[in-house]
């Protein structure tokens, strides 16, 4: 008897974000190994942190997919891009890393959406709210950037950036938990 809860498609879909989530996790490694050579403790530190964040985005698909019934393909990724030229370059690239990854989330969304698979739509509704998050996140990077003076910041400004990040938390609050008392 075929257990599995998965079209052909989805299952394929939700094996390619698999590999997605992989890669991410060896560029935000790689991207932390570039910061940390450049003296950016604390900016490596986020980045290694952000890493690992992927590889748990990955195992939370790969789950899904053990308990729809489905097989999971883990096959091989691509090298990281090259080496950012600064922190500009590197939050620049992060930040279209995380567009490209929205992306590949909602075609899983379509996806389900289109074959009224409602258990791959309502799993998919987390990564849509992460994608949120992480977007917001590498944007308030870029602002904080521009504020240190983006590529011509002073040492002393990156020196701060770098601190800040080192011990900044890994998850951005939401505008929809925002309040008079709390506005963000």
């Amino acid at each position: 008897m075929d257990t599995n809860r998965l079209s052909k498609k989805i299952e394929d879909i939700l094996n390619l974000q698999v590999t997605k989530e992989a890669e991410a996790a060896q560029i935000f490694l790689s991207y932390g190994c570039w910061a940390d050579a450049q003296g950016y403790g604390g900016i490596a530190n986020f980045l290694f942190r952000h890493s690992g964040e992927e590889r748990n985005h990955m195992m939370k698909v790969m789950q899904y997919i053990m308990q729809r019934g489905g097989t999971i393909k883990i096959t091989a990724i691509k090298a990281p891009p090259a080496d950012p030229t600064n922190l500009q370059d590197c939050f620049e690239k992060t930040f279209k890393h995380e567009v490209d990854n929205t992306t590949a989330i909602y075609e899983i969304v379509n996806l389900a959406h289109k074959e009224g698979d409602w258990a791959t739509f309502n799993f998919a509704q987390w990564f849509v709210k992460e994608q949120i998050e992480e977007e917001k996140m590498v944007m308030e990077l870029l602002d904080k950037l521009k504020i240190t003076g983006g590529p011509q910041a002073t040492d002393e400004s990156l020196f701060n950036l770098d601190k800040f990040l080192e011990n900044a938390p890994d998850e951005v609050p939401f505008a929809r938990d925002a309040s008079v008392d709390k506005p963000g």
